[in-house]
């Protein structure tokens, strides 16, 4: 049984002090978690350093801590911020392993029955066994993740109880260590040595654990004893340290023994036996004819090899629980007291709700007519009332927090002040009456002084057709929308920051990765049509655009001014009060955040020169490519992604299988 180290603390490593009114925020959030506070608000402005808020206060409470966020990539950037702040701890990444991901499904309309297709990230599935394994051996742990978190993992008290523990002087045998790691889900294989798998050679036994990929252990045996236990390099075999004792932990989350997998099957042919009967009763012979055959295939292959495609519905049989009870995710491996934090809480909290419906939906599919069983429908994701019972304490972080989070908790803590001193734009609204002429007007003034500009508008026509005006005004201008590819949409946002254009046309540029200093006025068109795109939340978080540059400006044309509007332009007008009472107080001059220029994540073509040394190529033309360049360019991709996967830069990891994934369907 491993033992959960409990005494270690949280070192916060950086530069910066707390400034502006983080301070405050970070006192009070911290205080009123101590005095037992379920669930606080976090209301901070665009660009006042939520992150270092809330690193602050994972600090100073010191407990394993869960953080949500919406969408793997703003998953990715937290992951690698909190790193930063806390190298000396563990900072883990939990996100779906799949890099293609197709469910299974069945759409009666067309009598269509799309079956279940997948790939997994090996390096993400590492990356899941590495925060499970820090989960259970000790409290100094920051989990970011994205809502996989309250999907279905394993018994984490099984998981804990089939870990093993070695050590030097331990009596015990070649042999029953080779039984012990196949229960494990390892397996052996003496020539590709990988993680989950263990090899043999005379009295040495090599594991390769789940949870890493640049270490391996060495088991050394004299007769039935355990003689040394050394780490060591699996690529290379060069020892890399000794150890006196070690903990290998399962190969897999989802564990059972062969006493389990036998009364796992005995409970799905009784549910088979019930199911069919009703299924008859009901006249629908082919829904059980056919569901017969796919169960007591799975079944056969169950009782054959251990294992079937499609087990995981079969989990609530597997895992022993009751029909409706919900299975174990991430949150039952954290002990009682951790902490929740919810990124951009107004869109995690709406999408941890919706999960479970939209699981439902599609297997209910599956179950009427005659493809799963109805314990199918407990392989899914937590109900947002089984999420809310797993909350001991919770913050909820967003600039504009959505009425879930507000009917939670009344106690809101304001984060309004930059550190930067920067200010919230002015606002203005003007007819809609000769706007597209007012609005060059404004266009031309930032062209002067090397400013860009954002245009919001409602609808992707319109973005294309004044796109096409602008450019015949001879304004440089491109466009932004869903059509995008990936890789287009990350070049397009760096060569805006770059000057290579000067306005930047969508619908939606509240998307991650939309940050661009050089804004200086956001226009947004259609103002008073209200809406989703035009709701308070909306407008507060599309002025906070043009808040990172020192000349920032927001003109809303319109013909009346909606609720929205009034209510985004007095939170916007009382926020830049604040900052600049705060300004005059302490002496700030606001100054444009400076913002460094990533390289764009392309694909590239190597050629020698007369030297041998390598010239790299840009600007390819994908749409001109031939079936053979792409798929080419597809190799080159992966071995991008999984280089950046392995430095820890999951955003440029997820920008690339997306591109990926692209390339993949114009091919097919």
């Amino acid at each position: 049984m491993i033992i959960r180290q409990t005494d270690r603390k949280f070192d916060l490593v950086s530069k910066y002090k707390p400034a502006g009114d983080q301070g405050q925020a970070i006192e009070k959030i911290t205080k009123g978690f101590e005095e037992g506070k379920k669930a606080q608000i976090l209301e901070g402005a665009t660009g006042t350093g939520k992150t270092f808020t809330m690193a602050n206060v994972i600090k100073n409470l010191n407990k394993p801590t869960l953080i949500i966020s919406h969408n793997k990539t703003l998953a990715g950037q937290l992951y690698g911020e909190f790193k930063e702040f806390f190298p000396n701890n563990a900072v883990e990444y939990f996100v779906s392993y799949y890099d293609y991901y197709q469910p299974e499904a069945y759409v009666p309309s067309s009598d269509t029955y799309i079956e279940k297709d997948s790939s997994i990230n090996d390096e993400i599935d590492k990356l899941r066994h590495s925060a499970t394994s820090s989960l259970l051996e000790r409290n100094d742990v920051v989990v970011v993740a994205s809502v996989s978190s309250i999907f279905g993992l394993g018994d984490p008290n099984e998981y804990r109880e089939n870990v093993l523990s070695i050590r030097v002087g331990q009596e015990t045998g070649r042999n029953k260590l080779m039984e012990e790691l196949i229960n494990n889900q390892f397996e052996r294989n003496d020539i590709d040595f990988q993680r989950g798998r263990f090899r043999v050679r005379g009295d040495i036994v090599d594991i390769f654990p789940a949870s890493r990929d640049d270490s391996a252990l060495r088991v050394e045996f004299f007769g039935d004893e355990v003689d040394r236990i050394v780490q060591m390099d699996p690529l290379t075999g060069e020892v890399k340290g000794e150890l006196d004792q070690v903990s290998i932990f399962p190969a897999t989350h989802f564990m059972t023994n062969d006493e389990q997998m036998e009364a796992a099957i005995k409970r799905i042919e009784a549910e088979l036996k019930e199911r069919l009967e009703v299924l008859n009763k009901e006249g629908k012979l082919l829904e059980a004819q056919r569901l017969e055959q796919r169960t007591n295939y799975d079944i056969e292959m169950m009782k054959e090899m251990g294992y079937t495609s499609g087990i995981e519905n079969y989990s609530r049989h597997m895992e022993g629980r009751a029909e409706g009870e919900p299975p174990y995710t991430l949150l039952d491996f954290f002990p009682d007291d951790f902490n929740i934090m919810i990124d951009e809480s107004h869109v995690t909290m709406p999408q941890i709700r919706g999960m479970y419906n939209g699981d439902r939906a599609r297997k209910q599919m599956l179950v009427d007519y005659g493809f799963r069983l109805p314990s199918a429908l407990d392989n899914r994701p937590l109900t947002l009332q089984e999420f809310e019972k797993h909350v001991n304490q919770i913050l909820y972080v967003s600039a504009t927090p959505g009425p879930y989070e507000l009917e939670q908790t009344p106690n809101v803590i304001e984060q309004i002040i930059r550190p930067t001193g920067l200010l919230d734009p002015k606002i203005e609204v003007r007819p809609i009456m000769g706007q597209i002429d007012d609005l060059v007007g404004e266009i031309n003034d930032r062209v002067e002084k090397n400013e860009r500009v954002f245009v919001t508008t409602l609808t992707k026509k319109m973005a294309e057709d004044l796109t096409d005006y602008f450019k015949d005004m001879g304004i440089r201008v491109k466009y932004l929308h869903s059509d995008i590819k990936t890789l287009e949409r990350t070049q397009i946002i760096r060569d805006l920051r770059l000057g290579k254009f000067d306005v930047l046309i969508g619908i939606n540029l509240l998307r991650e990765g939309i940050d661009v200093p050089e804004v200086s006025l956001i226009a947004i068109l259609d103002a008073d049509k209200e809406g989703f795109l035009r709701a308070e939340r909306s407008l507060i978080q599309i002025i906070g655009r043009a808040a990172r540059n020192e000349h920032g400006q927001v003109i809303m044309y319109a013909d009346k001014i909606t609720d929205s509007m009034q209510g985004a332009i007095d939170e916007t007008q009382r926020r830049r009060n604040i900052q600049e009472k705060f300004n005059e107080e302490h002496g700030i001059t606001p100054k444009t955040i400076i913002k460094p220029i990533r390289d764009a994540i392309t694909a590239v073509k190597q050629v020698e020169n007369d030297t041998g040394e390598q010239i790299v190529e840009d600007d390819m033309d994908f749409d001109n490519m031939s079936k053979e360049e792409k798929k080419e360019l597809v190799e080159q991709l992966s071995v991008q992604m999984e280089n950046a996967a392995k430095k820890l830069d999951f955003e440029a990891a997820a920008n690339l299988r997306d591109t990926i994934l692209e390339l993949k369907a114009d091919m097919s």
